[in-house]
């Protein structure tokens, strides 16, 4: 089966939406559709489609399936892709035929959800290395600081700190620099533009690399995966001072979902929540996003299987997104992160303070946002060995998800949600409100 070839833009291909704030970016379509079967009678829903709507000829994968292989099937306009561990497809259909696939969809009660396949971007602000600023300092444990808010008191009656030489500001702001836990063992996956194999503070902390990008290895050319990975889980000690990585004794699984220019689509996305899945990860950080507009609902295919994956143990957290021009414009929390299954997380800046660009909760039912990390001026591993300086939500996430691995590591009984009502519970209340910052500032165990 043949598409026509303006149906399937090229990743690289970004009109802007003509008018209005933030990026400027409008939702962009692939022309196949992401479907999501119920598990226990998928092949009810594949026939139907079939039938109405002749699909393309499903080819059947798993998350242990060889990573090329898949990949090359994503890529094929002849065939549409069955993610049997997920129950979900991405489906090949004639425009002139999308019509009977949604009434089918709608109809047929083994199809839990027909979604346009769109295309999703990492989008963090980067900005030159330069010296430390000024910021408020960690929350002291000296033990006779108990309440919260008297640490905030105390935080602020220190005043502003400089020393960043050691510890960025946004461990010593997540209290990760005075934890005894450091996520031994814990797997994290990273979707995102790959990782520098060869950085030196990487060496021997990944467990295992993939790519679902159409013709590009692992290796990051970005440069967006290897910095969100060194603050996951970068080493304690680092080849080059300052410690930067949460959680520095994890282990990373890297799954290059966004190609080297940032983008992929949601095909690529749900290939490689397949096979963190399969791979063991325990937490999956997705510092990638797409705007949605006021009043527009989460996706229900990434909300079921973010839900599926709670059911398995795992953790999905999600970068906000970075579409607001605060204070005259806020947009709403984009997608996958508006999901009610996966962690939603804004960004504040050195003075606890939300960030200018952060998303927040315009959009309820799943676009609240959840907790807020340190995004600005972040130092973290950039490819070539060195390091770079980011700001954005993408850069607050990783440092969600190495928490995530110290909780599991303190906690290892405990279920997904367990894992995630205790990350809230124990969040630092911020003056700014929910919808903002969702429960406050994430701290370490």
């Amino acid at each position: 089966m043949a598409n026509n070839p303006m149906d399937r833009r090229a990743p690289g291909d970004r009109p802007d939406r003509p008018g209005g704030p933030g990026t400027g970016r409008g939702a962009e379509y692939t022309g196949r559709y992401v479907v999501l079967f119920d598990p226990g009678n998928h092949e009810s829903g594949i026939n139907a489609l079939r039938a109405s709507a002749d699909i393309a000829p499903v080819e059947r994968v798993r998350g242990s399936a060889e990573p090329a292989s898949v990949t090359e099937l994503l890529e094929r306009p002849d065939v549409s892709v069955f993610f049997e561990d997920l129950a979900a497809a991405v489906v090949e259909v004639r425009p002139e035929k999308r019509h009977a696939l949604v009434t089918t969809a709608e109809a047929e009660s083994s199809i839990l959800a027909a979604e346009p396949e769109r295309l999703v971007y990492a989008s963090p602000i980067t900005a030159p290395h330069q010296a430390p600023t000024d910021f408020f300092p960690a929350y002291r444990s000296d033990g006779d600081v108990v309440d919260r808010q008297s640490q905030a008191e105390a935080a602020t009656a220190q005043g502003p700190a400089l020393d960043e030489q050691n510890v960025t500001w946004g461990l010593q702001a997540i209290r990760a620099n005075l934890s005894a836990m450091t996520g031994r063992g814990v797997k994290i996956a990273v979707l995102d533009t790959g990782v520098d194999t060869d950085h030196p503070d990487l060496v021997g902390r990944i467990d295992a690399t993939v790519s679902f990008v159409p013709g590009q290895s692992v290796e990051d050319l970005h440069g967006h995966g290897t910095h969100c990975i060194g603050t996951a889980a970068g080493p304690a000690n680092p080849a080059q001072k300052p410690r930067y990585g949460v959680a520095t004794e994890a282990r990373v699984l890297v799954a290059k979902v966004l190609d080297n220019t940032g983008h992929g689509p949601d095909g690529q996305i749900l290939a490689g929540l397949a096979w963190a899945i399969n791979n063991g990860a325990r937490v999956i950080s997705m510092s990638l996003g797409a705007e949605v507009q006021p009043g527009e609902l989460f996706p229900q295919t990434y909300e079921l299987v973010a839900k599926n994956a709670l059911d398995m143990g795992v953790v999905i957290v999600a970068a906000a997104g970075n579409a607001s021009l605060r204070p005259g414009f806020v947009a709403p929390v984009e997608r996958p992160a508006n999901c009610p299954s996966i962690l939603a997380v804004a960004s504040v800046d050195k003075a606890l303070q939300t960030a200018t660009s952060s998303c927040g909760a315009i959009n309820g039912d799943g676009g609240e946002v959840d907790i807020a990390a340190p995004g600005k001026f972040i130092i973290s591993a950039a490819p070539g060995g060195g390091h770079a300086v980011m700001s954005g939500t993408s850069m607050a996430t990783p440092h969600v998800a190495g928490l995530l691995a110290m909780l599991i590591q303190a906690n290892p009984d405990d279920s997904a949600a367990q894992l995630k009502a205790r990350l809230l519970a124990t969040a630092f209340p911020l003056s700014q409100p929910g919808r903002d910052v969702g429960a406050g500032l994430v701290q370490a165990p």
